[in-house]
C-alpha cells in the first residue's frame, strides 16, 4: 500500500475578513460615510451644530448691525471692538457649516432656518436714539446664548466620540466667553 503524499502546507496567508461591511454606496455611486461615528450620532451632532450655526449667525448679524449703527461718546472704541468681533465670527461660521457637511448633512443657510433654529430672540430695532449700553447688553446676552448652545453640542459630540466637533466647540466657547466678559465689563 502506497503512502499518500500530503499536500504541502501553504505559506500564503488567507485574506483578512472584514470586521464590518463597507458603507452603503449612494445612488450616484459615491461611497457612504464611515468615519467611525454612527449615522445616528452624526445626525445628533449635526443637528446641534445647526442650532449653534443659527445662534452664531444671529449674533454675527447683530454685532455687524451695531458696528454700523453705534453713535455717541463710545463710538470709536465700540465701532472697532464690534468690527473685530464680527470679523472673527464671520470666519467661524464657515468652519461650523463645513463641520456639518463633513458629518454628512446639509448646513442651514436661510434666514427662515436661522430664525427657526436660533435660541437668540429677534429684538426690535434700536431706532435712531440707540444707547450704546443697550447694544452692549444685547451682545452680552447673545454671546452667553451662543456659549450655552456650544456646551450642549460639545456634550453631544463628546458622547459620540466626535473629537473634531469637541475641539471646534471648545474654541468657540473660549471666544464667546471672552467676548461676553469684555462686553460685560463695559457695563460694570
Amino acid at each position: 500500500m502506497a503512502k499518500k503524499k500530503s499536500a504541502p502546507k501553504s505559506t500564503a496567508k488567507p485574506a483578512p475578513k472584514a470586521d464590518k461591511p463597507l458603507p452603503t454606496a449612494h445612488a450616484d455611486g459615491a461611497p457612504g460615510i464611515d468615519i467611525g461615528i454612527s449615522t445616528g450620532d452624526r445626525r445628533k451632532v449635526a443637528d446641534g451644530l445647526s442650532h449653534f450655526l443659527a445662534d452664531a449667525y444671529t449674533l454675527y448679524l447683530k454685532t455687524h448691525n451695531f458696528h454700523w449703527n453705534i453713535t455717541g461718546p463710545m463710538f470709536n472704541s465700540l465701532h472697532v471692538m464690534f468690527e473685530g468681533q464680527y470679523t472673527e465670527q464671520w470666519t467661524a461660521l464657515d468652519e461650523i457649516a463645513e463641520r456639518i457637511r463633513a458629518l454628512g448633512f446639509k448646513a442651514p443657510g436661510s434666514y427662515a432656518e436661522f430664525v427657526r433654529l436660533s435660541s437668540i430672540p429677534e429684538e426690535p430695532g434700536l431706532g435712531d436714539s440707540a444707547d450704546w449700553r443697550e447694544m452692549v447688553r444685547q451682545l452680552v446676552v447673545g454671546n452667553e446664548a451662543v456659549c450655552r448652545t456650544a456646551r450642549k453640542v460639545l456634550a453631544t459630540a463628546d458622547k459620540a466620540g466626535d473629537d473634531p466637533t469637541v475641539d471646534l466647540m471648545t474654541q468657540r466657547l473660549n471666544i464667546h466667553e471672552k467676548n461676553a466678559w469684555m462686553l460685560r465689563s463695559l457695563l460694570q
